[in-house]
């Protein structure tokens, strides 16, 4: 998607994606959830997916589009063709990782003859895996002096990995919002020892604290 997809209410719900991955199993009939990249899953919503097509045309259009009902009017048939097909393929409910719905809105934007858009989105997409690749070599380091103290009581040291994953998960496809300045921001509040629970916490009063400045 011009996001990497999947495009909640974004930095407020950025850092609820923690370790309390709930099991695939857990999925109510009837209702699609996604898989995250970092084994969340959450409920199935296309607004991310209208999110994500709405920037690939701007991308290719320019900003102006923005103000064009034929465009919003292709997003949203574009974006109901997404969200049938996973409909009609399970129409008891289920699982779909986040990789099989940009798919989907690569072959949507495709067989809607909107090739340029869709070589566009591609181009996006790869950058993006590119950059959450640096970015996790960049930060795949322990945090040298805040460690964790986890569930069963031991205590390691912060995974600045999996927290710029978490964060880079739940911000995808949202416009203006700066991931590195929420775990910037996460990483004052965090005192050594912190109750594992207490991360995610930190995590979820930051964003709400950046709310105000950009609503996404």
């Amino acid at each position: 998607m011009h996001t990497d997809t999947s495009r909640e209410n974004p930095q407020a719900n950025a850092p609820q994606a923690t370790d309390d991955n709930q099991s695939l199993s857990a999925t109510a009939p009837g209702q699609l959830r996604v898989i995250k990249r970092n084994g969340t899953v959450v409920p199935y919503t296309d607004d991310k997916i209208t999110v994500a097509i709405t920037k690939a045309f701007l991308a290719v259009e320019g900003g102006t589009a923005a103000a064009s009902s034929r465009i919003h009017e292709t997003v949203a048939r574009l974006t109901e063709q997404v969200s049938a097909t996973f409909k009609r393929r399970m129409p008891s409910g289920g699982t779909i990782h986040i990789e099989e719905i940009q798919d989907q809105v690569e072959l949507a934007l495709m067989r809607s003859g909107e090739q340029k858009v869709a070589r566009d989105y591609v181009i996006y997409r790869e950058s993006r895996s590119q950059a959450r690749k640096t970015g996790a070599a960049d930060i795949a380091e322990p945090h040298p002096s805040i460690r964790v103290t986890h569930l069963d009581g031991t205590v390691a040291p912060l995974d600045m990995g999996r927290l710029n994953t978490i964060v880079t998960e739940a911000c995808e496809g949202l416009a203006e919002v700066d991931g590195a300045l929420i775990q910037k921001e996460t990483l004052k509040n965090l005192a050594d020892g912190v109750a594992q629970s207490d991360v995610s916490t930190a995590l979820v009063m930051t964003a709400r604290t950046l709310v105000e400045r950009e609503p996404n």
